[in-house]
C-alpha cells in the first residue's frame, strides 16, 4: 500500500513540478522561521536571566529610607539606617532566610606599585558571592568565614582591576594598598554578564571583610542588607518579616513602603521570565503564520489533484475502492510535501544555529542578541505543527474526492 501511495505522489510531482516545488521552499521557509526566531529568542531570554542573576542571584537588598507615617506621635521624615545587630535579629528571627550579609560600600583608591586608581569598595560577609555571582577564576576564592571571624586585610577583586594594576596578570596572592593600608588580593572574579548595578560594574568592584572595613572606617550604618530566601517562593514572607522586625525597632508602619526600599531581584527575574515567554509566543505566532500560509498552498495543490484526477477517482470508487483508501492517498501526499520541506528546513535551521553558536560572537550587544539556544522542545513542536497543517491540507481536498460521483466522472475530460 504504501510503495503504491509514493508511487502516485512522484507521478503527481512530475506532472505538479512548479507548484508542488514552490509550495516545498514556503513550508522550508516556514519551518526556518520558527525555529530560528524560537532560537534567537531562547537565546535572548536565557541571556536576559543571566544577566540578571549577575547583579543579585535571587536575592533581595534592603535600603533603609524615610518614614511616609507618622507612628506612635512621631514625626514623618525619619531615617531609618540598618546595623549590624539589625542582620544578627533577621537570621535569628525569620528561618525563610538561607544567607544574609551587612553591606557597607564607598569609594576608595588603590594602587600597586606606579598603578593607582579609585574604584567603590564593599564590606561584606561570607557568602556575598552566592547571592552576588562573584566566583573567583582558577587558583583564587572569595572571603570565608575566617577572614571575617580575625577581621583580616584580605581583598577580592574585579577581574577588569586585575587587569588594569597587574600587568603580569597575577593577581592572586599579591599585595595592594587601599586608602594606603595593605590588603592581599586572595581571588579575582570571572567575568560575567550583568544587568542591574549600583556605584559600577561588579568587574570594577573590591570586596573585603565587613568587620575589616567597620574596623578601618569606623562607620556605625550599613549602607544595606543582602538577603536571599532559602525558596525564591518566600520572598513575599521574607520582605514582610524584615518588615515587620525592622518596624518595630525603629518605630514605623510595616507597610510604609518609603522606611525601607528593596531592590527585588527575584520579582524582577519573575518578571523577566513573563516577558520571555510573551515574546517567545509572539515569535511563534509569527512562524506558525507563515507555515499556514505555506499549508494554504499546500491544500490548493491537493485541489489541482483532486480536480486533476476526477475521472481516476470514479474508475476506482466504479471497480470498488473505498473512500478511506482515496483519503488515505491525499492525506499522504499533502504530509509528504510536508515533510520534505518541514525536513530541509529544520536541517537548515540547525546547521544555521550551530554556526552561529561556532562563530561566538562577542560584544555587549551580541551577548544578548547573538546567542540562539537550539530547542529540541521548539523543533519537536514545529514537528507538531507541519503534521497538522499537512492534515488539514490533506484532509478538506479528500473530502472533495469521496464526494465524486463515479458516473459523472467518467464524463469528465
Amino acid at each position: 500500500m504504501w510503495l503504491n501511495l509514493i508511487k502516485e505522489f512522484l507521478q503527481d510531482l512530475r506532472k505538479q513540478k512548479l507548484r508542488t516545488s514552490l509550495t516545498i521552499i514556503a513550508i522550508t521557509w516556514g519551518t526556518i522561521a520558527v525555529v530560528t526566531l524560537l532560537a534567537f529568542g531562547e537565546g535572548l531570554g536565557v541571556q536576559l536571566i543571566q544577566g540578571m542573576r549577575g547583579g543579585g542571584n535571587q536575592a533581595m537588598i534592603f535600603y533603609g529610607g524615610q518614614t511616609s507615617r507618622t507612628f506612635d506621635g512621631l514625626d514623618i521624615g525619619r531615617r531609618i539606617r540598618f546595623d549590624e545587630n539589625d542582620v544578627t535579629m533577621l537570621q535569628r528571627s525569620v528561618p525563610q532566610i538561607e544567607i544574609i550579609s551587612p553591606q557597607y560600600g564607598r569609594y576608595v583608591n588603590l594602587r600597586v606599585g606606579s598603578n593607582g586608581t579609585n574604584t567603590f569598595m564593599e564590606g561584606v560577609d561570607a557568602g556575598f558571592d552566592e547571592m552576588r555571582s562573584m566566583y573567583p577564576v582558577a587558583g583564587g576564592r572569595f572571603l570565608n568565614s575566617r577572614d571575617v571571624a580575625e577581621q583580616r586585610r584580605v581583598a577580592f577583586i574585579g577581574h577588569e582591576l586585575a587587569d588594569q594594576l597587574f600587568t603580569d596578570g597575577q593577581a592572586v596572592g599579591q599585595s595592594m594598598q587601599i586608602d594606603d593600608s595593605p590588603f592581599t588580593i586572595v581571588g579575582v572574579m570571572s567575568e560575567k554578564m550583568q544587568m542591574g548595578m549600583s556605584n559600577g560594574p561588579d568587574s570594577r568592584r573590591v570586596v573585603i571583610p565587613y568587620t575589616t572595613y567597620r574596623q578601618m572606617f569606623s562607620q556605625q550604618h550599613l549602607n544595606s542588607m543582602v538577603i536571599r530566601p532559602s525558596n525564591p517562593a518566600y520572598q513575599q514572607e521574607v520582605e514582610s518579616s524584615v518588615r515587620e522586625i525592622m518596624g518595630r525597632k525603629y518605630k514605623f508602619h510595616a507597610d510604609d513602603s518609603q522606611a525601607v526600599h528593596v531592590w527585588d531581584f527575584i520579582e524582577a527575574e519573575r518578571i523577566m521570565s513573563q516577558v520571555n515567554m510573551g515574546m517567545k509566543i509572539f515569535l511563534f505566532t509569527v512562524g506558525f503564520f507563515t507555515l499556514l500560509i505555506a499549508g494554504v498552498g499546500v491544500a490548493n495543490i491537493m485541489y489541482v489533484v483532486v480536480k486533476e484526477r476526477t475521472r481516476e477517482i470514479g474508475i476506482k470508487k466504479a471497480i470498488g475502492a473505498k473512500n478511506s483508501h482515496i483519503v488515505s492517498q491525499f492525506i499522504f501526499e499533502a504530509l509528504f510535501i510536508c515533510l520534505i520541506g518541514g525536513t530541509i528546513g529544520l536541517i537548515f535551521s540547525a546547521s544555521l544555529i550551530l554556526g552561529v553558536q561556532a562563530l561566538q560572537i562577542e560584544g555587549d550587544v551580541a551577548d544578548f542578541l547573538i546567542n540562539p539556544v537550539l530547542s529540541l522542545d521548539a523543533m519537536a513542536m514545529t514537528t507538531g505543527v507541519l503534521t497538522l497543517i499537512g492534515l488539514a491540507a490533506g484532509i478538506f481536498p479528500a473530502r472533495k474526492a469521496t464526494l465524486v460521483d463515479p458516473v459523472e466522472s467518467l464524463r469528465y475530460e
